[in-house]
């Protein structure tokens, strides 16, 4: 059975150039990094080698740059960190309804502490209207929290047009990148962010890590307390391991960015595997097969199509070889669509067959084929 793995938005494989990184300090580099003796300092020395890798890809301060367990955790310190750290009685959070649960469960939580969540709509393609965002700002809003690209169907938020009402209100902007980063150019500046998170299984480094860019200026509550670490920021002891392994993969992604499109495995090489699968399963199925998501501002790896009337779950057990993810779970025989999908008013008949392709730096020509032979059979 052929294995073709299209499913890189759920976790990348890691990159042999991150696993040579991270050997020594599985092997040699034990010391504790807050550590003043000969032992730490090689994990100190890598630990801020990490941090400015990372810096570099986002455009900011080494600095601005918080460690944590992943990118969950990250949205987490950011949109808590700033709600008790404002500590304003009944303050608002903006956010849409197509962000993932990281986001959307610590807003629920903070509901229950009092806060105004206000949850925006999205259009047909799943993007938010900035001037809905606009709109929606007070005098009482702490924070705006919309994801840079939404993780199911790949659609773009109009990241810097937000990010420019919120500087104008002087209202604190955060943005999950989790996605993006290492896809399209994620510079904190010219998206007008103030905070933004970063997962590492999402950019070729091992899962259980990730960071939180923090604007200078910005005041956070801390999301673990304890010691000193982290610039008093993160409390524990840093992961050196994993976060040297996220540096050496921020690096990575950094110059796979800069390649031409005809090189392979750079971002506009993966776009036209991505368009020829669309093409290959359009031609073959025709109106059997419908484009979720925005036809152009989208991630430039993510495919998600509707198969009209099946499930989705049913396609894909049909072909055991192919990893990918479906945008509905079947309970007791019935169908349900995701609640992006929902969000975008996607039809039923549609939905209800939604499959994510999610391609990769060791997606293959091959492999797109093989998935369009596999189409209706």
């Amino acid at each position: 059975m052929q294995r073709i793995y299209l499913d890189y938005n759920a976790s990348t494989p890691v990159a042999p150039e991150v696993v040579a990184a991270m050997q020594p300090f599985l092997a040699e580099h034990f010391g504790n990094p807050s550590s003043l003796h000969w032992a730490g300092a090689p994990a100190k020395v890598a630990l801020e080698k990490a941090r400015a890798q990372a810096a570099l890809l986002l455009g900011c301060a080494s600095d601005e740059i918080i460690f944590t367990s992943g990118g969950t955790e990250a949205s987490n310190a950011a949109i808590k960190g700033v709600w008790f750290a404002k500590n304003i009685v009944g303050g608002r959070i903006v956010t849409t309804a197509v962000e993932h649960p990281a986001t959307l469960k610590p807003c629920e939580f903070l509901k229950k502490l009092g806060a105004d969540l206000v949850v925006l709509p999205v259009d047909g393609t799943g993007r938010v209207d900035p001037d809905a965002v606009r709109k929606a700002l007070t005098p009482k809003t702490v924070l705006v929290s919309v994801m840079h690209a939404q993780n199911e169907v790949g659609t773009l938020q109009p990241i810097a047009q937000i990010g420019r009402l919120c500087r104008e209100k002087q209202i604190l902007f955060h943005t999950d990148a989790a996605q993006s980063v290492g896809k399209l150019p994620t510079l904190v500046d010219e998206l007008n962010v103030d905070l933004l998170t970063v997962a590492g299984h999402k950019l070729c480094a091992p899962k259980g890590v990730g960071l939180l860019y923090v604007r200078k200026g910005v005041t956070l509550e801390p999301f673990v307390h304890g010691a000193g670490h982290e610039s008093g920021r993160r409390a524990g002891t840093e992961n050196v391991l994993l976060n040297v392994g996220l540096g050496e993969a921020c690096e990575l992604a950094g110059s796979f960015l800069a390649l031409p499109a005809s090189t392979a495995g750079s971002c506009g090489y993966i776009q036209n595997l991505r368009d020829r699968l669309w093409q290959g399963l359009h031609e073959k199925l025709g109106a059997r097969v419908r484009l979720h998501g925005h036809p152009e501002l989208r991630l430039p790896n993510t495919l998600n199509v509707g198969f009209v009337n099946q499930s989705g779950a049913a396609v894909l057990a049909a072909w055991p070889g192919v990893a990918a993810s479906t945008g509905s779970a079947c309970h007791a025989g019935r169908v349900t669509l995701s609640a992006v999908l929902q969000a975008m008013n996607v039809p039923p008949e549609s939905g209800m067959g939604a499959i994510r392709f999610s391609l990769g730096r060791w997606t293959t020509q091959a492999d797109i084929d093989a998935v369009v032979a596999l189409a209706g059979t």
